[in-house]
Parts: structure tokens; C-alpha cells; sequence
């Protein structure tokens, strides 16, 4: 199979036009950011991410996934505090940990 790379970004660190998404955190708020050309509506996306805390930034990923016209394949990420609970907020999507601490 072929499968591509999506930059999700923090503020400011991507150099075209974008599409973004705010989202909290235990202190105040953060902004995601990836191209606005990047996903090709139905397309779908699987979001990888080295750890799931609080989940604000798997939300985050997967509804401005959404918003650019993609469909969230699944969320998977190589570590899980799951102490945190951040499961929690992805509930509609399909997760999978290699690690839960």
C-alpha cells in the first residue's frame, strides 16, 4: 500500500496557507495547524502520535481532520498515561496503544 505524511503543526511553524484548530489546555489554549490543500475530502486519515495525555491534542487532530473534509481511519499512539484519562475524549474514534502506563 502507499500512504502519505501530514504535518500537524503548532502555531506558526508551517509555511503555507493553513486550516486550524484550537484546542485547551491544563493552563489555557494551544492552536493546531496543517495545510489547507493537504487532505482530499472522504480521504482517510490515520493519526499517529508518540503519547496520549490529556487527549486535547488527538481531539484536536481528529476535528480538524474533519473540518478539512477527511474521515478519521483511527488514532494510534506508541504510549497511553492512562491515568490521565484522555481516552476519554476520543471515544468516537478507534484508538490503539502500544504502551498504557
Amino acid at each position: 500500500f502507499t500512504a502519505g505524511l501530514i504535518p500537524v503543526r503548532k502555531k506558526g511553524k508551517l509555511p503555507w496557507d493553513v486550516a486550524w484548530q484550537e484546542y485547551e489546555l491544563e493552563y489555557g489554549t494551544d492552536r493546531l495547524e496543517i495545510h489547507r490543500d493537504a487532505i482530499t475530502p472522504g480521504e482517510r486519515i490515520l493519526i499517529v502520535d508518540d503519547v496520549l495525555a490529556t487527549g486535547g491534542t488527538a481531539q484536536a487532530t481528529a476535528l480538524l481532520t474533519e473540518r478539512s473534509g477527511g474521515k478519521v481511519a483511527g488514532i494510534a499512539t506508541i504510549m497511553e498515561l492512562s491515568f490521565l484519562e484522555g481516552r476519554r475524549r476520543l471515544d468516537n474514534y478507534e484508538y490503539l496503544s502500544l504502551i498504557s502506563y
